[in-house]
């Protein structure tokens, strides 16, 4: 399925996409994998088959313990046309905005839904990020001729294959052709130092899964991918060659 990648660094500036090179050779991503085994049970009676085209529901992107390899619907299931126009990050202890990403949107809303082929992302933010502890996410998006009934996001975060945190987010029901504005407040996880060390130490090797249901069926499903490496500063004194 065809992605189109985005390098967003803190500032929200984009920059040259590059290329995910993890293996999935020794994984099988199309099975939904239980974090516990029944009682009594085996591995492989833990694991519920699943096969592209099927319905996905909240249970089961819960019950998810790998990010995904793929994506668990098409860009063609968002037939509400929610189109999300802003993504601001902001640390509540100081009010700093960390991130603040806009989109160019029309002034009207469009009945015309267009297939949403930037669900994949990459972030840069600085070490310091890791030590927040709790940051407000605000989302503007508009919705198209259809309401939404039971509008929520389910957020999953991994440092390779490890569960850092679930989020899930009722953001409710929104009327046809409105505008719409949501914060969500994350806490974020209390990690090991030696966890945050991998994790600056393996650039977007930490990673999320965004779902999006309507009505507990999942319309859309967006990926990202997160490095806090310190950004260095560009030495220009050497770029206008000898005098």
């Amino acid at each position: 399925m065809e992605r189109q990648d985005e390098i967003i660094s803190a500032n929200g500036n984009e920059e040259c996409p590059t290329e995910n090179g993890e293996s999935e050779s020794d994984v099988d991503w199309n099975r939904f994998i239980s974090q516990e085994t029944p009682q009594g049970g085996t591995e492989e009676e833990a694991i519920a088959p699943w096969k592209p085209g099927e319905p996905v529901t909240p249970q089961q992107v819960l019950r998810l313990n790998r990010y995904t390899a793929d994506y668990l619907c098409l860009p063609e299931d968002n037939i509400y046309n929610i189109n999300f126009s802003r993504f601001k990050i902001r640390d509540l202890a100081s009010g700093a905005v960390i991130l603040d990403i806009k989109k160019q949107c029309p002034t009207e809303i469009q009945d015309i839904i267009k297939p949403d082929i930037n669900r994949f992302i990459q972030y840069r933010f600085s070490p310091a990020f890791l030590t927040l502890k709790e940051i407000g996410a605000t989302l503007e998006f508009t919705v198209g001729n259809r309401a939404l009934n039971r509008f929520r996001l389910i957020e999953r975060h991994f440092f390779r294959n490890v569960l850092l945190k679930t989020f899930d987010f009722e953001i409710g029901f929104c009327i046809p052709h409105s505008r719409n504005t949501c914060e969500h407040i994350y806490c974020l996880p209390d990690l090991e130092p030696q966890t945050v060390e991998e994790m600056i130490a393996n650039p977007f090797e930490t990673r999320s899964d965004s779902f999006y249901f309507v009505n507990n069926k999942l319309v859309m499903h967006h990926k990202a991918e997160y490095s806090f490496v310190e950004e260095r500063q560009t030495d220009t004194s050497c770029q206008n060659g000898n005098d």
